[in-house]
């Protein structure tokens, strides 16, 4: 069953993508249906140009496990970066 919850965050950042490197400001979540992701479910994280073709992102999806592991090793990288380099 899909939630439906998608959550959109401002980013500031650069992604590669099909066309070459792209400034990207806009990080959108969900948990759906995955389109190559052999899953019946999946989190969703699409990297994009607000502003930009939705066609130029980057697509990512995730079966939840890897999802939590991945959410907890930035954080983890982040805690222990020294806070004069944030």
């Amino acid at each position: 069953m899909c939630t439906y919850d998608t959550a959109t965050v401002g980013i500031r950042g650069s992604a590669k993508m099909a066309s070459g490197w792209q400034g990207v400001d806009q990080a959108v979540v969900y948990f759906d249906h995955p389109v190559h992701f052999p899953a019946g479910h999946a989190l969703l994280l699409d990297v994009r140009r607000a502003s930009g073709n939705p066609a130029d992102r980057i697509a990512i999806e995730l079966d939840a496990e890897s999802a939590r592991q991945l959410a907890a090793t930035i954080t983890q990288i982040l805690d222990s970066v020294p806070e004069d380099l944030l």
